[in-house]
């Protein structure tokens, strides 16, 4: 039986793709900070492990017992993310880091850890969750933007370097997904600029991230996910949910300062 490792499983997009994944007939091994909040996913056959992708041990640890217990792992799903919004000139440069250290640094050692695994099997897959966010830019999404551009950088490279080694790797493109990733950024948006300067823009942004949060269900970006492990020859990349087929189509055909002008035009409707 094939063995996945899903990261941010306690809620969202992680939850929907794990139980996608054991419906299907993995082994499936879903992994947050927050054990308690992956009850339902013990109680459906998921195998649960604390894990914070900021903290080295817990990752060392996690991906030992999965080999430990079941020998080997298929498929790697770096799905843990958060969106932290604000001005450039308002965040501390601390919190950049640490959205750094979630968004990138983590999803890139978990990779360090699997690879060497696969490579000794001769096959794997690793999707790698990025967003539509790695392809446009918005106001006072410096941080985050920064986070998913290198994702998709640094994915492709990877998709070059293990290739020659059965390893796929795979870029997953959300678009507007109803999880608690909206309101985690408007949360962080709000309390970083609201009192600023740059309240204008944060409040009229908090307002049409409040409208994308209507977005498509989870389970529609855990079944792209499940058909691109699935794939003898996955895609390189694939973008789903509400808007990002069309958004990505945009941001190909118009130039910088026209994309600028749409986006902008866009967010005074909601000043």
């Amino acid at each position: 039986m094939k063995v996945a490792l899903v990261t941010g499983a306690s809620a969202g997009i992680g939850e929907a793709t794990a139980l996608a994944l054991q419906e299907a007939g993995y082994t499936v091994y879903g992994a947050a900070r927050r054990v308690e909040r992956m009850a339902g996913l013990a109680e459906r056959g998921v195998k649960v492990l604390e894990m914070d992708v900021t903290d080295d041990a817990s990752m060392v640890a996690g991906v030992e017992r999965i080999i430990e217990e079941s020998g080997r792992i298929d498929v790697l799903v770096n799905n843990a993310g958060y969106g932290s919004y604000g001005a450039f000139e308002d965040v501390p440069l601390s919190e950049g880091k640490y959205q750094f250290e979630v968004n990138l640094f983590g999803l890139a050692r978990l990779v360090q850890l699997t690879t060497p695994h696969m490579r000794a099997q001769g096959s794997g897959k690793i999707v790698n969750i990025s967003s539509i966010g790695g392809k446009i830019y918005e106001p006072l999404g410096g941080w985050y933007h920064s986070t998913k551009f290198a994702v998709e950088g640094l994915s492709d490279s990877l998709r070059l370097e293990l290739k020659p080694f059965g390893i796929d790797v795979v870029v997953v493109e959300p678009g507007a997904i109803k999880t608690e990733w909206g309101g985690i950024a408007i949360e962080n948006l709000m309390k970083t600029s609201g009192d600023t300067a740059y309240a204008p823009q944060a409040k009229a942004l908090a307002k049409f991230f409040d409208q994308a949060a209507r977005g498509s269900h989870p389970k529609v970006i855990a079944d792209v996910i499940l058909k691109a492990v699935r794939a003898r020859r996955p895609k390189t990349r694939y973008a789903a949910g509400f808007g990002a087929k069309p958004i990505l189509f945009v941001r190909r055909v118009l130039p910088d300062r026209a994309f600028d002008a749409l986006f902008l035009g866009a967010l005074r409707r909601f000043a």
